[in-house]
């Protein structure tokens, strides 16, 4: 018999939406899942040619072998530009880590993986997912939970937003939208019914109609 080939799917969406969650809640329904945002801190806190790439490019930031994010942010915070070279680093990195990911999933015959990607379709990185999960809120849930996180200011939310695709475009480009504001259940049941689908490969991309690209 032919083995059967994993799904990949995406999980996005923009910041304070609720992708953490929506993650956890993907674990916790069997589907692994690998994290962008925490192979990025990964890279920052114990990876020797990462740190040192970066201590390279931005000379200060390093302290004791490893890579003071508060400090970095600082140094990319409204540059566009250094911001650039700090991506140029770590995101062939991260997408090398998301590649041994996919065939170490693929080796275990896990029938569903998922990779959450904040900045997913700003980066194509749906073009290697066979559909994509969007997580939203409202947007004053949003802003309230942002604005609920340590050191965050509105000036730096409106520039995080700036860089971010618009919610409502991310909505038209997905395959399955997930609320996570203010009914905790239906975004559950959203997430089950699309991994439900993804496992019987009753999953049709619909909105981009880009080629699927696995590792």
């Amino acid at each position: 018999m032919t083995p059967r080939r994993m799904v990949v799917l995406g999980l996005t969406g923009s910041i304070g939406m609720g992708k953490t969650t929506a993650a956890h809640w993907l674990r916790r329904l069997g589907v692994p899942v690998h994290d962008a945002d925490a192979e990025v801190h990964r890279l920052l806190r114990e990876d020797r040619a990462a740190i040192a790439a970066v201590g390279a490019a931005f000379p200060g930031v390093t302290r004791s072998g490893a890579v003071d994010r508060v400090e970095l942010g600082r140094r990319v915070f409204g540059d566009e530009a250094a911001l650039r070279r700090l991506e140029a680093i770590l995101h062939p990195r991260v997408q090398l880590a998301a590649s041994g990911f996919l065939r170490r999933a693929a080796a275990a015959r896990h029938p569903v993986v998922a990779l959450d990607i904040p900045l997913l379709f700003e980066t194509n990185g749906d073009r290697r997912c066979d559909g994509v999960i969007v997580v939203s809120a409202p947007g004053f849930v949003q802003t309230a939970r942002v604005l609920h996180r340590p050191g965050m200011t509105p000036q730096r939310l409106r520039a995080i937003r700036a860089r971010q695709m618009p919610d409502a475009v991310k909505q038209r480009l997905a395959d399955f939208v997930v609320p996570t504001g203010l009914d905790r259940r239906m975004g559950l049941q959203t997430l089950a019914r699309a991994v439900k689908l993804a496992r019987q490969r009753r999953w049709r991309r619909q909105q981009s109609g880009r080629p699927c690209r696995h590792a």
